[in-house]
């Protein structure tokens, strides 16, 4: 991995993984598949696949409980914020990326280019009607507003909407572990790695959900790489 990857990974950890194996700082267990090539090849037999009608007779008679989501890829289609960043704060690199003036754009109003992914609207929609507490914990560098999570209120229908969590990213850590302990989620859904090992480390079931094929963010993870569960037709 080059010096400017290792960059990127440490400001976006959380949000998507790097390694086109595993989280560098986990291996997987599994051979794996990313989008790419559940798209081209068909979906594999030795991946778990569920859908949401799958979770939502699973769920059938569970007293209401709290479940997360990563934002970008998972919730929300924001490549055109990243893209938009990298054009204007550090064409042919990844130092945008560290720039607080970017993250202020981003978090504070570029989200209105970022779309809803249609299996973030089928989750959020089940888990309300449930009754489920409903968390967004990301990766991203956080800003001084509340842009986003107005967005993602409205976007959803969010009807007891709490504030997103910026859990930043880290070297050593899994950032966003002590908030899935903190609020007690039990499920946390993402497209990353490391969203996957976040909630194991908290005791909670990590959900992958497919990153896009065209996602900006390269190489496309692997899903199924832990032996995880992942969500059908959730790259759109």
């Amino acid at each position: 991995m080059n010096h400017t990857l290792r960059s990127m990974t440490l400001v976006l950890t959380c949000i998507a993984s790097l390694s086109a194996n595993a989280d560098p700082k986990t291996p997987g267990t599994h051979k794996g598949y990313s989008t790419i090539d559940m798209t081209t090849a068909g979906m594999p037999k030795d991946v778990k696949m569920i859908s949401v009608a799958d979770l939502k007779q699973e769920f059938q008679g569970k007293a209401p409980f709290a479940v997360g989501f990563d934002i970008d890829d998972t919730t929300l289609f924001s490549s055109p914020v990243f893209y938009r960043g990298q054009q204007e704060f550090s064409p042919n690199s990844y130092s945008y990326l560290s720039n607080q003036k970017f993250w202020d754009k981003a978090n504070c109003g570029w989200d209105k280019f970022s779309m809803p992914k249609h299996i973030a609207k089928e989750l959020i929609a089940m888990h309300q009607q449930r009754g489920d507490s409903i968390y967004f914990i990301t990766g991203r560098t956080g800003s001084k507003c509340h842009f986003t999570t107005e967005y993602l209120k409205k976007t959803f229908d969010i009807k007891n909407m709490h504030n997103v969590i910026f859990a930043g990213s880290s070297r050593t850590e899994y950032t966003k572990t002590k908030y899935i302990k903190q609020h007690d989620i039990k499920i946390y859904y993402g497209d990353a790695d490391g969203d996957i090992i976040s909630a194991r480390n908290a005791g909670a079931e990590g959900i992958r959900v497919m990153r896009a094929a065209n996602s900006s963010y390269k190489p496309i993870p692997k899903n199924g790489i832990y032996g995880e569960r992942v969500l059908k037709d959730s790259q759109y």
